[in-house]
This record gives C-alpha cells, structure tokens and sequence, in this order.
C-alpha cells in the first residue's frame, strides 16, 4: 500500500501512470515546474489524501452491498475472509490511486475537441480498475492465456475449480502457494463423522500399506475397498490374511475410504491378537485325526476313500487325474462330505483357470467359502488370489482352527506363476526354474499343529494332457505329499466309478489315523484286491460295499471271512 503524501504509487499502476501521478502532486505542493500548456489548462486533479478516502468510502460500500456477478472473482472464493478483504482493499486503493494520474494521459477527447468525462471514483470507477487488474491476474494464472489442465489445480476458462492447491490460482513463476490455515494446505478434508462397519481381509502392499478385501467379492480388488495405513499396521502387528472388522470413513477427494478404527482381529481385540504366534513358530506333527467322508450307503466314492485313501487334519493330499476322470465330481463330493461331518472345519474351494460354469456349479452346491479365478481372469489375478487365500487359511490356523483347502488345480496354479515368474532360465518342458517355488511352498503349507489347529491342503494335478510342463509340473509335486489318490482312465472310460487305481493310491502313516482294528481288516481288504486288476478290484470292490449300509459293518464281514 502506498504511504501518504510520499508521492508513490501502488506497485501495479505503470510506469507512465508514476510518472503522471508524481507531477500532479508537485503542482498541488507548489513546486516550480515546466508544465506543458496542455497539462496546464487542465482542471486541478485531487490529492492523494483525497483519492484515499474516496477508496475507504468505496470499500465501505461494497463491504454492505451485495457483490454482483462481474464483481465475483473466482481466484478469491476459496481464500478466508481476511485474506479477501486485503485482495479488495488493494483494488479499491491501486484503482482510485491510479485514475487522477491517468486522467492527464488517457482521457479521451470528443471531435469538437472537448473532453470526455471519465469514470467517477466512486463504486464504478473501482469497478472498472478492479476489473482490468482481475483479467490481468486471470491471464498471469493462466500462463499467458493459455489452458490448465484439471490435473495441475486451479480454474480453468470453464470456470472449473483448481485441486492441486486448494482452489487458489497458481501463482506466477508456476510455485505452489503457500499453505494457509496453521500449515495444512487448503482443500476439502474428509468427513470426521460417525464411521461406517466394514469386515474385510487385510492384503498387504509391498510399500507398507493395505487394503481389506471382501471375501464375498472374491478378493478382487475394488473401489470401495477401506484402505489401511502403515501406522495401523505396524501398531497393531497385522498380518496378511487377517480378518479384520472396524470402521471406515470417506476419504478424500478421488480416494476411497479408510479405516479409521480397528474393533476386533480374527475375532479377537487387537491388543489381544498381537499374542498369537505366527505360522512358522508352531510344532508341525503328524496328522493322526481322520476327516470321516463317509456320510451314508452313497456316495460309494467317499466310502471308497475312508478305506483305502484315508485323509486325516493337515494332511497334504494329491490328487492326481488325466482328462475326463470325474475329477470335479470327486472334488464336490469331498466338499459336501467335509461340510456335513465336520462343521468345525473351516472349508474353502480354491479354483484358479477354471470354467466359469464350474465356478457357479461349485458356488451353488458347497456349503463352504468358493474363491474362484475363472480362465477369463489374467495371470496377475491367479497370483493374487491363490496367495490372500492361503495367507488368510495360515492366519486361522494360527488361532487354534482347523482348516481345509481344496485346490484345483496345482497343475493350473503352478502355469500361471510360470508366465508370472519370467526368470528367463527354462527346464524341462519350458518350466521356468522359480516358477514352483511358490505352488510347492503354498502346498506344503499343510499340517497338524501340537499347539491345536491344523491346515489341510487337497490338491489336484493333472497328468496325461499331452503337454511336457504338465508332466514337469506333476513330477514336482510327486512325493511331496502324504496322501496320493490316482485316477484311472481304463475305469472312467468303462464308466466305473470311483475310477481309483487301488494299486497306486495310498496314505503314508495310516496307522497313526486309522484304529488298529479298522487297519488290520484294511490290510487284508488290500491284499485281497492287488491280486486282480484294477478294473475288477474296483468293481468287486463296489458290489460288496453296495451290500452294506457303512463301513463298520463291511469290515466286520471282512474280518469275519478272511
């Protein structure tokens, strides 16, 4: 702001309108100075003085009066009133300060050669000054005229508001402005009011943070998503796979919400999680209790498999079917029985590169969680979801439960991660060397804990597809498990079922899962079938246990006659 009777100028006004305004304050003090006759048969222009106070008057009365819409000025509309009542206090004083200089210079003349009247100091003066100087600012926040982009803030020609800066034009020289309000730069803040309950599980990013996934969504990733900060994380110990239930509060501008608050963690309260041991800190054992399959006369397959391929908690079973085996019916059947018998286990369907209407097939029939990746999904998706499922089957096995999983297939599974992994050093069958590393840990995942819970994993590998990764893959996995149940195509194409091959089908350790009565007629059962083929093994096998409505009381007769 200019100060009194010094003769400056506000810093906007021209050079010429200083030179002008500097000569009229002469003459008014009684200087001696060589005016031109023009400039002398002038009338005599207000003093500064003067021009202040008509300013003062003019701000008092656009302070009571509603601004109209040329008054509107859109660089100030985010600022705090203070700041807005400087920004038109500069224009009222640079605009009556500036007109009495002008007058000598600018002031038109009519073709009789008399002079126009300009505008009055009064509010239409200011109007008009404070017009030209908003369009002068307008075109230096614009760069010269040109457009902004709605990405680097501000308001555009349309009118459209700035984000970056909050709502303020971009200053000259393209810096930022300076935050206002105690620091925080200036812009919507998220709304701080009463939280939303959100349940979800927790999937970590490589950089710290996280986001909960909705199981119901099939872990996919989405929009509405609550979003968890790496101090949370870290506060609380959270692993991945955790369930977490909280509230969660709208974000802001362009973001999703985020959790705000943590009630419960795998159904305990956070302080109280951060007591549980981790996965790799427990006793693994030897599975010694048996999943019973057996659920009545039928289906005759899970009868089939209590006697000769027992499954028992946190066993790793392979299964291991060609094409066109019943591998999906095995697989629905395992599923019902595991829910009707066991309703403390915890089950999850794990499907990666399936058939959609397999997908929908499975969802309507198990009573269990289904997270399926459809062969419509992308590589990245089959990554993603096999590892959150089994990081969230770890997390509740780490909190006493038990837990099965069904994945199919291992075959499928360990494809994607070979496009995935992309080492650029191939093996046999144009394997990638790391491609397994992954599948082979998440299936060896499975066990029997000394502490209480357990981890069951049954897999499926597929074999005789004609294709040399296949047989790799298959050949990776052989050995590793302590239940292998093969398929046999020689029974499926005769439409015998279950196509087992008793001769290559077995549980390692079943005397530790089966009751030494049950196994000694077990043992004679098998030794009385690996003398026939396989074709009628089974077929023997299925007329007898067709006579008899369970297990107990087939093996009594067995025991009774051999």
């Amino acid at each position: 702001m200019a100060e009194r009777g010094s003769g400056s100028t506000p810093k906007r006004v021209s050079r010429s309108r200083r030179r002008s305004a500097a000569s009229t304050v002469q003459e008014r003090e009684g200087l001696d100075l060589d005016v031109s006759p023009e400039v002398a048969d002038r009338p005599p222009q207000p003093a500064i003085e003067e021009a202040f106070e008509e300013a003062a008057a003019a701000r008092r009365e656009i302070e009571f009066a509603p601004p109209s819409e040329r008054d509107m000025d859109f660089e100030t509309l985010d600022a705090p009133p203070a700041a807005a009542e400087r920004e038109r206090v500069a224009d009222a004083e640079g605009g009556t300060a500036a007109a009495p200089a002008a007058a000598s210079e600018s002031t038109p003349l009519s073709p009789e050669g008399e002079e126009v009247a300009a505008p009055s100091e009064g509010s239409e003066g200011f109007e008009g000054g404070g017009s030209r100087r908003r369009r002068r600012r307008r075109r230096r926040g614009r760069g010269g005229g040109g457009e902004v982009s709605q990405s680097n803030g501000g308001y555009g020609r349309q009118g459209q508001r700035f984000r970056g800066n909050g709502g303020a034009a971009p200053q000259r020289g393209g810096s930022a402005p300076r935050p206002q309000h105690g620091g925080q730069p200036a812009g919507p803040r998220p709304a701080e009011g009463p939280g939303t309950p959100v349940l979800g599980v927790l999937e970590l990013h490589p950089k710290g943070y996280g986001f909960l996934r909705d199981a119901k969504a099939g872990y996919f990733s989405q929009e509405t998503d609550p979003f968890v900060s790496s101090s949370l994380i870290e506060k609380f110990g959270l692993r991945e796979g955790v369930q977490i239930t909280g509230e969660a509060v709208p974000g802001g501008r362009g973001q999703g919400p985020r959790l705000r608050q943590i009630d419960t963690v795998e159904g305990r309260t956070p302080e109280a999680y951060q007591q549980v041991r981790n996965f790799d800190d427990l006793t693994p054992i030897t599975p010694f209790q048996q999943i019973k399959l057996e659920t009545g006369p039928t289906p005759i397959t899970m009868r089939v498999m209590d006697l000769l391929t027992p499954i028992a908690k946190g066993q790793r079973a392979l299964l291991v079917a060609p094409p066109r085996t019943g591998k999906t019916m095995l697989l629905q059947e395992i599923a019902d029985a595991v829910s009707k018998n066991h309703p403390e286990i915890y089950l999850i369907v794990l499907l990666i590169d399936e058939r959609p209407e397999e997908v929908t097939e499975m969802k309507r029939r198990v009573h269990g969680e289904v997270i399926a990746s459809s062969l419509d999904r992308e590589v990245e998706s089959h990554i993603r979801v096999s590892q959150l499922v089994f990081e969230r089957a770890k997390r509740m096995a780490e909190t006493g439960r038990d837990v099965f999983v069904l994945l199919d297939s291992i075959t499928r599974t360990a494809r994607a991660f070979n496009k995935w992994s992309n080492s650029g050093r191939t093996g046999t069958g144009g394997l990638d060397i790391r491609a397994m590393d992954i599948p082979k840990k998440m299936f060896g995942l499975a066990r029997q804990f000394e502490e209480g819970g357990s981890l069951t994993v049954v897999g499926t590998a597929l074999i005789d597809t004609g294709s040399r990764m296949d047989e790799a893959i298959f050949q990776e996995f052989k050995g590793t498990g302590n239940m292998e149940m093969v398929l046999s195509r020689d029974l499926a194409d005769r439409r015998i079922w279950p196509a087992i091959d008793i001769t290559k089908s077995g549980t390692r350790r079943e005397e530790k899962i089966l009751p030494p009565e049950t196994l000694e007629a077990v043992t004679t059962l098998r030794r009385s079938l690996i003398s026939m083929s396989p074709v009628e093994a089974m077929e023997q096998l299925i007329r007898t246990l067709a006579k008899f409505p369970t297990n107990a009381e087939f093996l009594q007769r067995v025991r009774s006659v051999l």
